[in-house]
C-alpha cells in the first residue's frame, strides 16, 4: 500500500532556471511548475509527502525558503537535500535514507521526478515505485518508470494506478 509521496524539487514542483546564480529562494521570481499546486492539493490529505533534491546551491533550509515563497511548504512533512544527506541521487542510498527517516519501507513510497536517470532509476533501484514527470518529452526511454506523465494534472490518476 502506498503511504508516502516523495517529490523532486526543481522542474518537478518549481521551475528551475539553468545558469541562474544563487539559491532559488534569492531569485527575484520563483514559480510553480504548471499544475503542480493543483496536483498537491489533490493528494496531500491522503499521503505523507516529502521533497528530496540534489539542488546544487541549496541545502534543505534554502529549499524550504524557496518553497515558502510560493506556499508549497505547507504540503510536506519533511524535506531532504543531498547536501545534508551526504549522498546524491541516483545513488539508491539517497532514497533508502529518506525512507528510513520517514519510517517507511521503500515499497510504500512513490518517487515523482523529472530526471529519468537521477529520480527514477535511483528510486527504482532502492525499491520505490516511480512516476516519471516527462513534461518536455526529454526522454522517450523510461523502462524503469512505473508510470510516465506529461503534466502534473495527471498525478492523482497516476498514483491511483500504481
Amino acid at each position: 500500500m502506498i503511504t508516502t509521496l516523495i517529490f523532486d524539487w526543481g522542474d518537478t514542483l518549481m521551475r528551475d532556471i539553468p545558469g541562474k546564480p544563487g539559491p532559488m529562494y534569492t531569485w527575484e521570481t520563483v514559480e510553480w511548475i504548471p499544475g503542480a499546486k493543483k496536483a498537491l492539493e489533490s493528494v496531500y490529505r491522503n499521503y505523507d509527502m516529502a521533497v528530496a533534491t540534489n539542488a546544487g546551491e541549496s541545502d534543505t533550509e534554502a529549499m524550504i525558503k524557496a518553497l515558502k515563497r510560493v506556499g508549497a511548504d505547507r504540503y510536506f512533512l519533511s524535506f531532504y537535500s543531498s547536501k545534508d544527506l551526504g549522498v546524491r541521487k541516483p545513488d539508491p542510498e539517497f532514497f533508502r535514507i529518506i525512507c528510513e527517516r520517514m519510517n517507511r519501507r521503500p515499497s510504500e513510497c512513490v518517487m515523482i521526478g523529472n530526471s529519468y536517470e537521477k529520480d527514477i532509476c535511483g528510486a527504482k533501484d532502492a525499491g520505490l515505485k516511480t512516476i516519471f514527470f516527462n513534461e518536455n518529452q526529454t526522454s522517450l526511454h523510461a523502462d524503469k518508470a512505473d508510470i510516465v506523465i506529461g503534466k502534473m494534472e495527471d498525478l492523482l490518476h497516476a498514483i491511483e494506478r500504481i
